[in-house]
């Protein structure tokens, strides 16, 4: 079977989003999912809906705003629609570009992969990362990062078989909630 993956249109935010749930379950933290079709909307395409306003304005200038310094959506999608069901979609991927100091280049960062568990095991997520790949390759990207829970050994046996190396000798460090809100707002002094 050849799967074919496509760039995410804004008709595919509900199934999408839906898909972000589906995956915090299986990673054991649904409670953590804040982020709303409405989130999903604006990051991706700077609309909050799927109007006539988005679609007579396919180019930046004239779309609505994305919460980006810009304005300009930075997030982007892939996905492959459900064979079975049109309307659906079976896996998808969510994607920013990062930047080495090093390489003087960008790369692509993967902040999810999902496959419904009915297509795994079939190519469905070989060919999302493939295609990420290729956006690499195509752009002259020099890296292709994500990040997998220790645990998820089915997922670290695919990158694995894919060619990727875990890069042990970092720690990850994230800040959020309270400490980031004191961090950023600016000292009354």
């Amino acid at each position: 079977m050849t799967v074919a993956v496509r760039v995410a249109r804004p008709e595919d935010v509900a199934e999408m989003h839906a898909m972000i749930v589906e995956l915090a379950v299986y990673e054991q933290a649904p409670d953590e999912v804040i982020a709303t079709e409405e989130d999903l909307m604006k990051a991706l395409f700077g609309g909050t809906s799927v109007s006539e306003e988005f679609e007579q304005h396919e180019s930046w200038g004239g779309a609505p705003r994305a919460d980006t310094p810009t304005g300009h959506p930075a997030v982007y999608a892939h996905v492959i629609d459900d064979p079975e069901h049109e309307g659906k979609l079976a896996g998808m991927a969510i994607w920013f570009l990062n930047y080495s100091t090093w390489h003087g280049r960008h790369g692509v960062y993967l902040e999810d992969l999902y496959v419904r568990p009915q297509f795994r095991g079939q190519g469905f997520g070989k060919a999302l990362m493939s295609t990420l790949a290729q956006v690499c390759v195509d752009n002259n990207y020099t890296r292709f990062q994500w990040w997998v829970l220790n645990w998820n050994t089915p997922a670290i046996d695919v990158y694995r078989a894919l060619g990727a190396v875990p890069m042990d000798e970092w720690t990850v460090y994230r800040m959020s909630g309270e400490p980031l809100e004191t961090l950023g707002t600016p000292d009354p002094r």
